[in-house]
């Protein structure tokens, strides 16, 4: 809101939808207690977090007759959701039950994107990751590969982490790519103790022109003593003592 950006882009996996997984077998202890619907709430919940005092600051300057803040909204399908989708196309008995629609992304005022379907905003593409022309699998590598093989300036979530590169054009401009792929707290516990201490955080992308920008990179530890005065992980063990955050120590 003290930025008051033209577009909030949320770039998937916000539902993380971990009954539906299938890297954990049904009958296994991650499972365990698993509820869709209790999924589908939690990814409800935090949206509304994110969302709702959005929409008030809106309401406040327009009832004001204030300058107006209007952001676009655009949310793009990542695999986590899909995994709703997929468990339909699984079993056909859940066809139009069960899908990537029970993600109500609509209820909070974003425009959504189907899962890998490109979406360009001026000159800048976006997706929650980019394939590789032969296979379903994302391309990878460094930045400066997938910046060679895309050939435009493109976002993409996925990854955890920040990745990020520019490449000067010999017309004068510039491409730039960047994957931004983890803005939450907690940790995986597949990825094991030495593997969950990636930057957290988000990306603001300031005068953004057919491609180029000037971006700048926000991670949480900077927001929490930005807007808390105090560290991440001091806050975070004050406000949900019950839980262990070292990896953020």
């Amino acid at each position: 809101m003290r930025r008051k950006p033209d577009g909030i882009k949320v770039l998937g996996d916000w539902w993380d939808l971990p009954s539906l997984s299938r890297y954990s077998p049904a009958g296994g202890t991650e499972k365990e207690g698993a509820r869709l619907l209790a999924d589908l709430e939690a990814g409800e919940a935090a949206m509304s977090r994110l969302t709702v005092p959005i929409h008030k600051e809106i309401r406040r300057l327009r009832d004001g007759h204030r300058k107006r803040w209007e952001p676009e909204f655009d949310f793009y399908e990542g695999n986590h959701e899909h995994r709703a989708a997929r468990f339909a196309s699984d079993d056909a008995r859940f066809e139009g039950v069960v899908g990537t629609h029970l993600c109500s992304v609509e209820t909070f005022g974003f425009t959504r994107h189907k899962f890998l379907v490109p979406h360009q905003t001026d000159g800048v593409w976006f997706s929650h990751y980019w394939q590789s022309p032969h296979s379903d699998r994302p391309i990878g590598g460094t930045i400066d590969n997938r910046l060679n093989k895309l050939g435009f300036s493109f976002v993409q979530g996925h990854e955890q982490g920040k990745r990020y590169s520019d490449r000067p054009l010999p017309n004068g401009k510039r491409l730039h790519g960047m994957v931004l792929g983890s803005c939450y707290l907690g940790r995986e516990s597949y990825r094991g103790p030495q593997a969950c201490n990636e930057w957290r955080g988000v990306g603001v992308l300031h005068d953004v022109r057919d491609g180029d920008m000037a971006p700048m990179f926000l991670d949480l530890q900077y927001v929490c003593r930005e807007y808390e005065g105090m560290e991440l992980y001091d806050y975070l063990r004050k406000r949900y003592p019950e839980r262990d955050w070292s990896h953020l120590s």
